[in-house]
């Protein structure tokens, strides 16, 4: 019997096209920004803190343009310990406590926010709509310039008052952090791992 079922390959539908400038860009002309959040140490933020925290979340939130898309993500990884005996300087303690806890797993953990910038049409298309019904393939919003930049400096702003809050802190990754380099895996290799 002769398999009839089209193949598929991983490349058609992966829905990102490019990075280009740091930012993604999917294959219906989304623009997402990503960053790495540096949150601080469990169980050492006091109540008032955590108000400062969801503040300064909601400050950088409404700064972003209608039709944002905000993707907070929280990775656990499960790891082993890897101590520093080469360290100098290191008192008993120290070098008892790198023993102790010398190769025992723990879940290591990455937190990443990715800004996405999105249409008022893609907010209300259904599976049935396509590009060949809109007689033209990028969507205006993303073919206008200014609205780019607009999108990109209130990015921008967002990320400023995040880091003025000194609660917490994000960092916009770069290129080779999303794609990856020979040496380290990018976020997207990491995401099919």
């Amino acid at each position: 019997m002769r398999n009839v079922l089209k193949a598929e390959t991983l490349e058609r539908r992966f829905p990102l096209l490019s990075v280009e400038n740091g930012c993604i860009v999917s294959k219906d002309a989304d623009l997402t920004v990503a960053f790495e959040v540096l949150l601080p140490e469990i169980y050492t933020v006091t109540g008032d803190e955590y108000e400062a925290i969801h503040s300064a979340w909601v400050k950088a939130i409404r700064v972003l343009p209608d039709y944002s898309v905000v993707c907070k993500q929280d990775w656990f990884v499960e790891e082993t310990y890897r101590p520093d005996f080469d360290r100098d300087g290191q008192s008993f303690l120290a070098k008892s406590y790198e023993r102790h806890f010398n190769e025992r797993p723990y879940l290591n953990h990455t937190c990443y926010l990715f800004i996405t910038k999105t249409t008022r049409e893609r907010t209300r298309q259904q599976s049935t709509f396509n590009t060949l019904c809109r007689g033209y393939l990028t969507p205006k919003e993303v073919r206008d310039k200014d609205a780019v930049g607009l999108f990109l400096d209130a990015v921008s702003q967002a990320e400023s008052i995040i880091n003025e809050s000194g609660l917490f802190k994000v960092e916009r990754l770069s290129e080779a952090e999303i794609v990856g380099t020979p040496e380290k895996a990018g976020i997207l290799e990491k995401y099919f791992a």
